[in-house]
């Protein structure tokens, strides 16, 4: 069925009731979403969202993934673009003498960036609004909450500023960073009610999702589907990451249902939580029918159709199969496929949109883990590369796997991975792969196509 199609109507507080049975992973999310401090729209937003969905379960397993080692899975996709995801230094503000730079030299949080601004302010300085939206930005993104907050409240406290929608929201993202989330609900309810706009209120169900209250989640989506405000897709992407992130991937087609009930138009990232989360439980009859239904999309772009040629590769090279019984192989104990299929999605939805940065990020942050990785993340990886035309890190991987033991290499991966990309017509990606096998002492058989 089209997402433009009317869809049988499901009364919100029916929709998410029942009882919430786990299964037996949970897909995260991190506990750090670098600023959502502008209007809630685009790739970068919903980007970070879906990272964090997925880093927490490998941070849990590994001491490679904490805070003090300077690095985030959210950190792949902030508001601010991957160039400078990565935590920064402070500005070098030693040798200047203007706002910004006395801002920045203040490096330790209890101290006070009003008095900073009021001290300014005295000198006889003007202080325009925009100056203060970008270093409150600048803060945000080097995680500098508090003194981000402070230069907002600066704004609210002095009449002469006008506040904007992304001022509004802002706040509410940055009260949730320091304050925690009753603080943000708080003054969300203490907005007029002009204020209280479908970006203000995906504001606030970000800050619930993000912390897993999804009963709190849950009540503040049914009140926005009857508000009779219009949402984007972004909304039900938030619902759809937070059922991913706590193992409750059963309720994502339901969020979808919701979707096409209010004829809300997907994109990329709606269309990859949905399939995630089939392929999680190893539903690839549906993931197929909603590879086909985004083939069909009036929405449908170059990205869309890079993406459904990885994941059909991706499918038939890594043998995802349909399970007789629904569940699911485990790796070993402690990462369950599950985790792994969407760890590969990820790398899928960033290949699409001709990231290379991102997926060398992602890549990197897996190797990092001591969990054992399996063929069809090694799958994965090589066809997003091949596809994109990065065929130097192609042979690179290869000769990664052929040195490892877990997973030991699989020629027959290979060999399939290679007749997919001929069967999906990108013969030439096909004949560079046989190229880079060969080079790397993997003869691939003569079965092949």
């Amino acid at each position: 069925m089209g997402m433009g199609h009317h869809v049988r109507t499901i009364k919100p507080n029916n929709m998410w009731a029942g009882p919430r049975t786990r299964q037996s992973v949970e897909v995260p999310r991190t506990i750090i979403q670098k600023h959502h401090l502008r209007k809630i729209t685009g790739e970068a937003y919903l980007g970070g969202m879906i990272s964090r969905a997925l880093s927490l379960g490998l941070r849990r397993r590994t001491t490679l993934f904490r805070e003090d080692a300077g690095w985030s899975f959210s950190r792949f996709l902030s508001s601010g673009g991957l160039g400078s995801e990565q935590l920064e230094d402070a500005p070098d503000a030693e040798e200047r003498d203007d706002l910004r730079s006395r801002v920045f030299r203040l490096r330790l949080p209890k101290r006070s960036v009003t008095n900073v601004l009021e001290k300014w302010a005295a000198e006889g300085n003007r202080i325009p609004a925009s100056e203060l939206r970008q270093i409150s930005k600048e803060l945000s993104r080097h995680q500098r909450f508090k003194h981000a907050l402070e230069v907002s409240e600066w704004m609210v406290t002095h009449k002469e500023y006008d506040l904007l929608e992304n001022d509004y929201i802002l706040r509410i993202e940055l009260m949730a960073k320091v304050f925690g989330v009753d603080a943000s609900e708080r003054y969300f309810a203490s907005l007029p009610t002009t204020e209280k706009t479908s970006e203000t209120y995906t504001s606030l169900l970000h800050c619930y999702a993000g912390a897993k209250l999804i009963d709190r989640a849950e009540n503040l989506f049914e009140r926005m589907m009857d508000s009779g405000l219009s949402f984007g897709a972004l909304a039900y992407n938030e619902m759809m990451t937070m059922y991913m992130s706590v193992g409750l991937v059963e309720k994502v087609p339901l969020v979808v249902g919701e979707l096409k009930r209010q004829s809300v138009v997907p994109d990329i990232f709606t269309y990859n939580l949905w399939i995630s989360s089939c392929a999680a439980t190893l539903n690839m009859d549906e993931v197929r029918r909603i590879l086909d239904e985004m083939g069909h999309d009036s929405s449908s772009k170059e990205e869309w159709e890079r993406y459904r040629s990885l994941a059909n590769v991706y499918i038939t090279s890594g043998q995802l199969l349909t399970s007789e019984h629904g569940g699911l192989v485990e790796v070993d104990k402690r990462v369950t496929q599950r985790e792994w299929i969407t760890y590969d999605f990820l790398i899928i939805l960033y290949a699409s949109m001709g990231n290379k940065e991102k997926i060398d990020r992602i890549w990197r942050s897996l190797k990092m883990t001591k969990e054992k990785m399996t063929s069809r993340n090694y799958v994965c990886i090589l066809s997003s590369f091949l596809i994109l035309g990065h065929l130097k890190e192609v042979g690179d991987i290869l000769s990664q796997w052929k040195q490892s033991t877990a997973p030991s290499f699989d020629l027959s991966a290979c060999n399939r991975l290679m007749d997919s990309f001929k069967e999906i017509g990108l013969v030439e990606r096909a004949n560079q792969f046989q190229i880079l096998m060969f080079e790397n002492n993997c003869y691939p058989s003569v079965e092949s196509k």
